[in-house]
């Protein structure tokens, strides 16, 4: 993704969440965007302006009646100067503050200041997000235009489960992007390419009130999906159940049953590349009873029946017109990591395998971070952990760069289609 010359000024409010400004930084300056940092009094609670101001390579304002910026009006300039204003964290406090219009320190006169748009990525206890003077400040917001990402479902610092989490870097800097963009998706080098991008588990029902499923998040399956969108390509996620918000400025399909994602995978085609980073059910009850099953009075369990579901990854990367150029698979494995997904790669026919372990041990299922192989006709390269949104980049990178490779490249599938 490339924002080169792009301007943020990025606040960053109190809150535990503020860790994540550091990488928010990163992926910005990463991408060519010119960050202004301001830092608010609780903000430096949580971080230092030594490591904003290093990672943002900028000064980093943090006070109102400071002599020096002041004297030419300071907090005027920054509120203009800037292509866009984000928030993040932005913790309950200043979303009041920015509903009520106070200006009562920097970060607030900025955001009243200010004529450009407004991003905000909201992160608090779930009992603060939920609160009727929260939901009311929201609905103020987005009614005089702010733009809001996330917030995320998921356990918190403080150790309730919920909504409240501030929205993945990456999730934020799409979103970023996303309102930069002067006319629908910023180009990139795989701009004019389409991508299905296939995320999150299966619920196969086994009667109304029970489901046979896995433990995948989808966190590393939507990562996927924004960092290919992030250059340039136009991204159709197919998504089973998950708590996760979609990815702005990307087609998303929801779907619950391996039948119905199948389904909801073929009426995306045709694409250039698809990812299979979704955990489909490898079964399913033969007959889904239509009422709940009760216990019987010696208390032996029912006899389920289970069938195979359909193979998405094999039949999609089975040879024909329709076949996307690039297909990837994942392969989600406990032991002989190498061996299985190499296999697997051979008896699916995609053309990359994407392999991690995924053993109790390592975290890795429904977790943040990620280790991977990524196997492919050349070999085996092993990259080292780390998150899941780092993976996304760097596998969207390389799938970047195989298209580079490609000398006079056919019509795309899309194009193709369009030719006819």
């Amino acid at each position: 993704m490339t924002l080169a010359g792009k301007r943020v000024l990025l606040i960053i409010s109190g809150g535990i969440a503020a860790y994540k400004a550091l990488e928010l930084i990163r992926l910005l300056r990463a991408a060519g965007c010119a960050v202004t940092p301001v830092l608010t009094r609780a903000g430096a609670e949580f971080i230092t302006p030594l490591a904003v101001q290093t990672l943002a390579e900028n000064a980093v304002f943090q006070d109102l009646f400071s002599l020096t910026d002041e004297a030419e009006i300071g907090h005027i300039q920054l509120s203009r100067a800037a292509d866009l204003v984000v928030v993040a964290p932005a913790t309950a406090h200043i979303l009041a503050r920015m509903a009520a219009g106070l200006a009562d320190d920097l970060a607030t006169t900025l955001l009243l200041a200010t004529d450009k748009k407004a991003l905000v990525a909201p992160a608090m206890n779930v009992r603060m997000w939920q609160h009727p003077a929260t939901v009311a400040n929201l609905a103020s917001l987005r009614a005089r235009g702010v733009f809001v990402v996330g917030p995320e479902v998921g356990e918190m610092a403080c150790h309730e489960f919920g909504p409240g989490r501030l929205a993945e870097p990456a999730a934020i800097l799409a979103a970023i992007a996303a309102l930069l963009a002067p006319e629908g998706p910023l180009t990139g080098p795989l701009t004019g390419r389409h991508a299905i991008v296939t995320s999150g588990p299966t619920q196969e029902p086994i009667d109304p009130v029970r489901y046979i499923a896995n433990r995948s998040s989808g966190r590393q399956g939507h990562a996927i999906a924004a960092a290919l969108a992030a250059l340039g390509a136009r991204v159709t996620l197919v998504s089973g159940p998950v708590t996760l918000p979609d990815p702005p400025g990307i087609t998303v399909r929801h779907v619950e049953t391996a039948a119905e994602m199948r389904e909801a995978t073929l009426a995306a085609l045709p694409a250039d590349i698809a990812v299979f980073a979704a955990a489909v059910a490898d079964w399913r009850v033969a007959q889904a009873g239509g009422e709940k099953i009760k216990k019987t009075a010696s208390g032996a369990p029912p006899i389920l029946e289970l069938v195979a579901n359909p193979d998405i990854l094999a039949e999609i990367a089975a040879p024909g017109p329709r076949r996307p150029r690039l297909v990837i698979g994942f392969a989600a494995e406990t032991e002989h990591l190498t061996e299985n997904a190499s296999a697997k790669r051979q008896r699916k026919g995609c053309d990359w395998i994407v392999a991690n372990d995924v053993s109790p041990a390592t975290g890795i299922m429904g977790g943040a971070e990620n280790a991977v192989l990524l196997i492919t006709g050349d070999g085996a390269e092993a990259w080292p952990r780390m998150g899941k949104e780092e993976v996304a980049g760097k596998l969207a990178e390389r799938i970047a760069a195989h298209f580079a490779r490609v000398a006079s490249p056919p019509p795309s599938g899309e194009a193709a289609e369009r030719e006819k």
